[in-house]
């Protein structure tokens, strides 16, 4: 995947393109300390999308080790209120 990653980049325009026009509810839960995908790259998101609960934690790249119980409550009151959308 690293090696590869530098092509995704160009594939970002596309992917903005597809949330624009379909839409897709988004649950975003980001670690604020995360070095691999800064947290900058959350905020984006909220420009294309209108359905957007974001959630920056004070976490790193591996926010699942330490906050899992607060992710897996947010992931499941969020699937409940957008099933179906």
């Amino acid at each position: 995947m690293f090696l590869d990653y530098g092509t995704n980049v160009a594939e970002y325009p596309g992917w903005q393109k597809l949330f624009r026009q379909y839409q897709p509810p988004a649950l975003i839960v980001w670690g604020k300390g995360d070095h691999i995908f800064p947290a900058d790259g959350a905020h984006p998101y909220t420009r294309d999308l209108k359905t957007v609960e974001m959630h920056l934690l004070d976490a790193g790249h591996f926010a699942l080790e330490t906050h899992l119980d607060f992710i897996t409550e947010r992931m499941q009151a969020f699937l409940k209120r957008t099933a179906g959308s």
